[in-house]
């Protein structure tokens, strides 16, 4: 029951844990804390990530080190407490390719909303619809050369080249996306669900970490943000447009294989 305060510089975590019998180690989910995870289970350690709001309840005073190491160590013994599923590697890297991704497309947008509004100025105006604006752009700029000096112009037509070569690094993650899928059963699994491509199926794997973290298919189907409501048809009750039993039959897939469901 001795509770002793330590101070570890983290060039020195591994080599510490590594001098200790397998133990409970509590780490609040953060950045690093997948890596810190799959390396001191490594070692034998039985680690477990704790969301950040499980942890915060249990901070008391000013918010330091060490205050939350003790939140944390608190927020670990409390009954029924649910834990993250620690990443793999593989995972992580996916979720890099949808980052990235997920960055372009913001970028690609606001780089094309601001072309739109830049030669609404000048009178030029396209139908809705990314597509739509690139077909015609060229154009437009061109009959707009009486009134836009050739600098704009040129500066317009620069946007215009990022705009698709964002559109291209796009579809080459994409690509990339598509080999994971290729190599990863579990996501292969995903895919054959009617309805679901390459991003979803990627996206849902490399994100929920281990499948077995979840109690129940309703937990699962909590975890997509499937419970928003429910409705009643036909003497079923479906959840968010997913049945209970769907949301099982979701979880024992990621699980245990095709094979096994029934």
């Amino acid at each position: 029951g001795e509770i002793v305060n330590v101070q570890i510089k983290r060039a020195k975590v591994l080599e510490h844990f590594a001098n200790k019998q397998p133990c409970l180690i509590a780490i609040e989910a953060c950045g690093g804390a997948h890596h810190w995870g799959r390396e001191l289970t490594a070692q034998g350690h039985s680690v477990r990530l704790l969301h950040a709001r499980i942890v915060r309840p249990f901070v008391s005073g000013n918010k330091t080190d060490a205050t939350d190491a003790r939140a944390i160590w608190l927020a670990v013994q409390q009954p029924g407490i649910k834990f993250v599923g620690i990443k793999t590697e593989q995972q992580q890297a996916t979720l890099t390719l949808h980052r990235q991704r997920e960055l372009l497309m913001k970028m690609r947008t606001m780089q094309t909303n601001a072309l739109r509004g830049l030669l609404y100025e000048f009178g030029a105006t396209f139908a809705q619809g990314r597509n739509a604006l690139f077909k015609d752009v060229e154009q437009t700029l061109e009959d707009l050369s009486a009134q836009l000096p050739q600098m704009v112009r040129d500066s317009l037509h620069e946007q215009v080249a990022r705009i698709k070569a964002m559109s291209d690094d796009m579809l080459a993650i994409e690509k990339r996306l598509g080999l994971q899928l290729k190599a990863d059963p579990q996501m292969q699994r995903i895919a054959q669900i009617p309805g679901v491509g390459v991003l979803t199926a990627t996206a849902a794997i490399a994100t929920m970490g281990q499948a077995s973290a979840f109690k129940s298919g309703r937990e699962f189907c909590d975890w997509l943000g499937l419970v928003l409501k429910q409705t009643c048809s036909g003497g079923k009750v479906r959840v968010g447009g997913v049945s209970k039993r769907g949301g099982t039959y979701l979880r024992s897939l990621l699980i245990h294989g095709a094979h096994n469901v029934v």
